[in-house]
């Protein structure tokens, strides 16, 4: 008896089980949409419903607002407007090499006397920097001598002809050039012509106002021919190289204006971009913009770095933020907003990019409403996405925009065409209207 009992509980309990089943998987088959949306169950922050319409290309999803909300979706505007935008490079402060002096020996002596001089020193033009003795210098002074007492007889004479007079001003002129071959100054020159005796004090003159780069001279130092006493610099003007990359030397044109400054003295200069074409640097794959500014009060000194920037108005372009652009290496893709929910991957072509602003010069019109934030979410969905329907149906690539394209959808809503025996479909009338036009302009590519 307790056996029959027990048979018949077991045998209620399975039939009760079956139709609870029964009823929890008909409840669940009418929440499908007859349209043909898909829930996706995942993460509690990361679950999407996706869904692929017969107006719009594969891989677009659904995502709810209050989704949009969790993963942190944000959309702007596409425009087309003229671009402004400041170009800030790093720039560093150098001698201008036409303002380098060099003062070397021309002949074998000793220092006689040095000046406090040393090297950075700012010295003026024409100022003594040292005192030297060479054994040359008293011959070339007896030979300018020389020829000087011979153009006075001559002209206190009175007797010899013009064309005499013109060979011994002649000889005189080549007496005063090997003194300022061997380094003599004019201002000494003209102390021989007025006095007619013999220095053996040479004078080291600066030849510009300018800072001391090298300072190679001692007392009683013993010298030789192409010895390097001093090397100056006119630091009144100065050059700042800076490195740029090869999509910015088209705005740094010659003779372009720029403004320069000193980051710590909070100090401003106008900067003139050079003549001189950029030179590449193979180490820093950049090239190096030569620019050029006075340097009133020698603030600037070499080796210094200055802030750089330069204004740019580009003309009116089709232009989105480069976080809206996903760039797999292949291709590039930004999500459209259609609206209600859906983000459509759309491929797109760049152009330039300055800053944070990137160019679009096909893929996009003006007044597209696109993802600019978190679209590496919907991107990883609408992947999801597109695998799934290539498990279910066969996908093809629109010859016109290169996207994958159902083909299944694309027949029911007619858009195909036939070139030559072979059928094409599109994701879009506007990819059909294209084809249609020139045909064999897309079929020959792969």
């Amino acid at each position: 008896m307790k056996k029959s009992l027990y048979g018949v509980f077991l045998a209620t309990i399975i039939i009760a089980s079956f139709l609870a089943g029964s009823w929890y998987s008909r409840r669940e088959a009418g929440k499908v949409n007859p349209s043909g949306v898909r829930s996706q169950d995942g993460p509690k922050n990361a679950t999407v419903t996706a869904t692929v319409t017969s107006s719009m290309s594969s891989g677009t999803v659904k995502i709810s607002p209050e989704k949009q909300q969790a993963i942190g979706v944000r959309t702007g505007t596409v425009e087309k407007k003229p671009v402004g935008h400041i170009l800030r490079i790093l720039g560093r402060v150098a001698v201008d090499e036409t303002r380098i002096y060099r003062i070397n020996a021309a002949t074998d002596g000793w220092v006689q006397q040095t000046f406090p001089n040393s090297t950075g020193t700012l010295v003026k033009e024409d100022e003594v920097l040292a005192i030297i003795y060479a054994p040359e210098f008293v011959g070339a002074e007896q030979a300018y001598f020389y020829a000087l007492n011979a153009l006075d007889r001559f002209k206190s004479a009175g007797k010899e002809t013009s064309d005499q007079i013109a060979i011994t001003e002649v000889s005189v002129q080549r007496a005063a050039d090997s003194l300022r071959n061997l380094g003599m100054g004019d201002r000494q020159i003209n102390d021989l012509t007025r006095t007619r005796q013999i220095t053996k004090n040479i004078e080291l003159r600066s030849p510009a106002t300018g800072f001391v780069l090298v300072r190679n001279v001692s007392l009683g130092q013993r010298f030789e021919r192409g010895t390097e006493f001093y090397r100056m610099a006119d630091l009144s003007h100065v050059w700042i190289l800076a490195d740029v990359f090869e999509n910015e030397t088209e705005y740094l044109k010659p003779g372009v204006k720029v403004k320069c400054t000193l980051p710590h003295q909070k100090k401003t200069f106008q900067a003139k971009v050079s003549d001189v074409l950029p030179q590449f640097d193979p180490a820093t794959r950049t090239l190096k913009v030569r620019l050029e500014a006075d340097n009133p009060g020698y603030v600037l000194r070499p080796d210094m770095f200055v802030d750089v920037e330069m204004p740019i108005t580009l003309p009116p372009a089709i232009t989105v933020f480069a976080d809206a652009v996903l760039d797999s290496g292949l291709k590039k893709t930004v999500f459209v907003d259609r609206g209600e929910g859906f983000f459509e991957p759309r491929e797109v072509e760049t152009g330039w990019r300055l800053g944070n602003r990137v160019e679009i010069t096909k893929g996009l019109r003006a007044g597209e409403r696109i993802v600019v934030s978190g679209n590496f979410l919907i991107d990883s969905e609408s992947r999801l996405e597109l695998a799934a329907a290539g498990m279910v149906e066969t996908l093809a690539k629109d010859p016109v925009c290169g996207t994958d394209v159902s083909i299944n959808k694309a027949e029911k809503s007619g858009r195909k065409s036939t070139y030559q025996g072979k059928v094409y479909y599109f994701t879009s009338d506007e990819c059909k209207e294209q084809f249609d036009k020139n045909p064999a302009r897309y079929a020959k590519k792969p």
